[in-house]
């Protein structure tokens, strides 16, 4: 029997080498095609010139094809270089992208001449599907393939979507298949040895400004306790991590079925970082705060988005601005140290919204002055073509940009990693923020990172933060934020990292 081709999964570049985390996407997507076919991890996380490791493997071996996972922005981007690459070196290599990206934009992913499948959604049944209808040559088995968008001459087609799967709950990821693992593992405001780690499989709330939503629909699966604790066991002992970064969409979720989880980190002990939910949080028991105490939860990174209660309705955020409130409560009783980040500009008011949010902001931090902000701009994604959202379609169709003219998205993959629209991507513009608003942003988000130094940074020195605090805090305090120039030189001086572009 002639040998199946080694399929390459590939994660382009999306962060600093000392920044880099482990490819979970690949990663998952190795043991679903493990016994079927042959595969081989490159990340260019780690290997800065991955794009000639990819040319140099195909030029080496029987490649079968090219699966990319792509989360958008500087991700898209390495990723368009290295299908370039590939394209003009090795035209007859299927090109198969994954991830956030085509999910939430398969017609722009395939509206180009270097990508010739996308993988919508959960991508472990869709690609061993597709593969092996490219196996056996089986063009006409495309079309019956769930989750899958393709190209049928002029024609893209997007097939049905696929069904949500907590299948790939069940297996360990293969950590140690990995060239040197530990070199994964980073020192962060939690640990000497961070990992990050995904426990649950999508998020059952359905906010219309979220990709995640787009993904999963609605969908949500826990791992067992076993599997949480088999897991963490095995990065703990085998691998040294002393602390845990979990990437769920949503880590508090139903009581009942988050407490096994939680008696299990209690257990193992690590300090950990999650994302959460303020309703969840403050719904938590008594008996369930004891168990997150002991596990040694540090912080929770809860999606505050905006303090007006008719923007949260109008998002379908599902929560309210009291229970942000409530949320820091709760969390300050209970040690743990609340990582709040806020949408400002949405489109409906962006200058009214953002100077209220301001408002807020100055609330939590003379009430609560140890809780983390995270800034962004609201930048919803247009909606997919398949299942789309009705709520979501509306409220698109009625962008505009600061002219009044419709706003138009790109419908390529090289139209989004246009400046303005990388930009777009990475929560740092809109077509309806005017250049004085942004500007404005800009320089309350200098002021209020000085004045409150961000303790994710373990890099900056305490007479550095120290200084940066006396500097910002006239600015602050009088709301002085207009070109604050003496901050932005300083910030340089001091190299303070920004917790919003680097991980923990």
């Amino acid at each position: 029997m002639k040998q199946r081709p080694t399929i390459l999964l590939i994660n382009p570049t999306i962060t600093q080498r000392a920044s880099a985390r482990f490819p979970l996407a690949v990663l998952s997507l190795s043991v679903a095609l493990e016994g079927r076919y042959r595969t081989r991890i490159i990340d260019g996380n780690i290997d800065r010139d991955f794009v000639a490791t990819t040319l140099r493997y195909l030029a080496n071996g029987d490649i079968g094809a090219i699966g990319m996972t792509i989360m958008g922005g500087p991700q898209l981007r390495t990723a368009i270089t290295a299908s370039r690459a590939v394209r003009e070196r090795f035209p007859s290599v299927p090109i198969v992208w994954g991830g956030a990206f085509p999910t939430n934009c398969p017609h722009a992913t395939l509206n180009v001449p270097y990508v010739d499948y996308a993988v919508r959604s959960q991508g472990e049944e869709t690609f061993l599907e597709l593969l092996d209808a490219l196996s056996h040559q089986d063009s006409n088995a495309l079309a019956a393939i769930r989750g899958l968008s393709w190209r049928d001459g002029e024609d893209i087609i997007h097939n049905p979507d696929r069904e949500f799967s907590a299948a790939s709950l069940g297996d360990r990821l293969p950590y140690e298949t990995l060239e040197n693992p530990t070199q994964y593992l980073s020192r962060t405001y939690l640990g000497e040895r961070t990992a990050g780690y995904q426990a649950a499989l999508g998020c059952r709330f359905r906010c219309t400004f979220c990709g995640v939503a787009a993904t999963f629909k609605g969908r949500m699966a826990l791992p067992t306790a076993p599997r949480l604790e088999q897991d963490l066991t095995f990065l703990t002992r085998v691998l040294g991590v002393d602390a845990i970064q979990f990437y769920d969409h949503n880590f508090f979720d139903r009581e009942a079925d988050m407490a096994p989880l939680l008696e299990t980190l209690a257990k193992i002990q690590v300090p950990w970082w999650c994302f959460a939910r303020a309703d969840a949080l403050v719904k938590l028991s008594e008996r369930s705060w004891e168990w997150v105490r002991r596990s040694r939860l540090r912080m929770a990174y809860i999606g505050a988005e905006s303090p007006s209660d008719w923007l949260l309705k109008h998002i379908r955020k599902g929560t309210r601005s009291d229970q942000t409130l409530a949320a820091i409560e709760v969390c300050r009783g209970h040690g743990v140290i609340p990582e709040l980040s806020f949408m400002l500009a949405p489109p409906e008011d962006p200058e009214g919204e953002t100077e209220k949010t301001f408002e807020f902001i100055h609330v939590l931090k003379r009430r609560y002055p140890e809780t983390e902000i995270m800034i962004y701009l609201y930048t919803p994604l247009p909606p997919p073509p398949c299942g789309a959202n009705p709520h979501v379609v509306r409220q698109m169709s009625s962008l505009r940009d600061v002219t009044g003219t419709p706003v138009v998205f790109p419908t390529t993959a090289d139209g989004w990693a246009e400046p303005h629209w990388h930009a777009y991507w990475c929560h740092k513009d809109a077509p309806w923020i005017s250049r004085r608003l942004h500007k404005r942003i800009r320089d309350f988000t200098t002021v209020l990172g000085c004045r409150f130094p961000t303790i994710i940074d373990v890099t900056a020195p305490a007479w550095q933060r120290r200084t940066l605090r006396a500097l910002a805090s006239w600015r602050y305090g009088l709301r002085k934020y207009d070109r604050p120039w003496e901050l932005e030189l300083s910030k340089k001086l001091a190299r303070l990292r920004d917790p919003r572009a680097l991980s923990l």
